[in-house]
């Protein structure tokens, strides 16, 4: 089990069937909650990205870690009982899972990456396209 896995199925795989349960039902959670997310492999376990990384769930002997910190300050406070080192999750195996709460963090890393993205300066210096309708070599009409 050394090498990373290439898939989120085959990370889940790895795991006995009660972390596999946990897992993809934390996985349905996490995609239901950003659609439109990128999942992938990322530091060697599952990841989404929209925007950039919204979250990286992993499983671990006694809890899922949840990574990385809560932004939000009602979030932090909510899920203050579950704060591990550096602010990151853990969710016991033996407590049900707060999907409620994981969904939540995800909604809020999903706004706050896209809020992050529309304040970033475009980089070709060329106003969006929409701005540039009706100027030169725009099409007749």
């Amino acid at each position: 089990m050394n090498t990373a896995p290439a898939t989120v199925d085959e990370y889940i795989d790895r795991f006995p069937p009660a972390v596999q349960a946990v897992l993809r039902t934390v996985r349905a959670t996490v995609k239901q909650a950003a659609p439109q997310a990128e999942e992938r492999i990322s530091y060697r376990m599952p990841a989404l990205f929209q925007n950039g990384a919204v979250v990286y769930f992993g499983a671990f002997k006694h809890h899922l870690g949840l990574f990385p910190p809560v932004d939000d300050p009602a979030l932090r406070a909510e899920a203050a009982r579950y704060a591990g080192p550096k602010g990151n999750l853990q969710f016991p195996y033996d407590l049900p899972m707060p999907l409620e709460l994981i969904a939540a963090i995800v909604r809020a890393r999903v706004a706050s990456n896209a809020a992050k993205a529309a304040a970033k300066p475009r980089k070709s210096g060329r106003p969006p396209a929409a701005s540039r309708a009706g100027t030169a070599g725009s099409a007749p009409k």
